[in-house]
């Protein structure tokens, strides 16, 4: 096929290609999702959340977020984040509650959550916030690679900034279950049977080394666990005895068979339902 077929069926493709909508009004939310088909930010009037108070059990994680996020949204230099570690342990959380706790003395922060699936675009996103007098943290939730997985290539436009370099209002919070982004199985495998196992996983591996902050987080003790749900009734004016909160929040915690932040707050949730108390924001 010629050159001049090809430059046709290009041309043809684009015009049938969804126009990418304008920039939103972003002083109308705190808050968006980026969708692509066409590309766009959709405002997010009301963000779910727990207020940073409620989030127990990850103080180091939260001390070293929170003053890297304060840093950047006053215009300071500023790391990624990945945030990695045990499942329901607040990771998720605890990005959206430093955003919501900054952004009420900092104005112009605002969060922009990115699905795995739409890595490809992020460089449309970043021109489109580029020169927006705006600072924004790009949120990406539950990223992990596999095998033959290519989108960990967009991914380094974030982290690298190819020629341009990451916008300066904009810095990449990322939560994984895997500290390398990619199951430890998979690393092990394609190392042994590459013909240089030194690099044969090198480049998905390194991607994580581009995230200046690493935060782990590990399963609670019993102990944590309790206090989190103590927190939560504090917060909404849920009445249980400490005897009867013990005995119930345990009994929960082995019928799942786990015990994490996320099972604090399932059980809280069915216990308030029980009480007939109607959750609020604490914050």
């Amino acid at each position: 096929m010629s050159a001049a077929a090809m430059d046709r069926i290009a041309a043809a493709l684009e015009r049938l290609a969804p126009a990418p909508q304008p920039a939103p009004d972003f002083s109308q939310a705190s808050a968006f999702l980026w969708h692509v088909e066409p590309d766009r930010l959709q405002p997010v009037p009301q963000v779910s959340r727990v207020d940073l108070s409620l989030l127990l059990g990850v103080d180091r994680a939260r001390d070293t977020l929170l003053a890297n996020t304060a840093q950047f949204a006053r215009g300071l230099p500023a790391n990624n984040a990945l945030l990695w570690g045990a499942r329901g342990m607040g990771k998720s959380s605890l990005v959206k509650a430093v955003h919501a706790h900054l952004h009420v003395s900092h104005d112009a922060l605002r969060l922009v959550e990115l699905q795995r699936e739409d890595l490809p675009s992020v460089g449309r996103l970043l021109n489109l916030l580029r020169t927006v007098p705006y600072r924004f943290v790009l949120f990406c939730d539950d990223l992990s690679f596999g095998h033959d997985d290519a989108h960990y290539k967009s991914l380094k436009a974030v982290l690298d900034g190819g020629i341009e370099g990451r916008p300066e209002n904009v810095v990449l919070y990322a939560t994984s279950n895997r500290r390398h982004l990619m199951p430890r199985d998979m690393i092990e495998n394609e190392r042994s049977s590459a013909i240089n196992p030194s690099e044969a996983v090198e480049e998905k591996v390194s991607l994580s080394d581009r995230f200046g902050l690493w935060l782990g987080f590990h399963p609670c003790d019993q102990d944590q666990y309790l206090s989190m749900i103590r927190g939560y009734c504090t917060a909404h004016g849920v009445d249980i005895s400490d005897a009867d909160l013990r005995a119930e929040a345990i009994e929960w915690q082995a019928t799942r068979g786990s015990r994490s932040g996320r099972v604090a707050w399932q059980y809280f949730m069915d216990l308030a339902g029980r009480k007939g108390v109607a959750l609020s924001d604490p914050a």
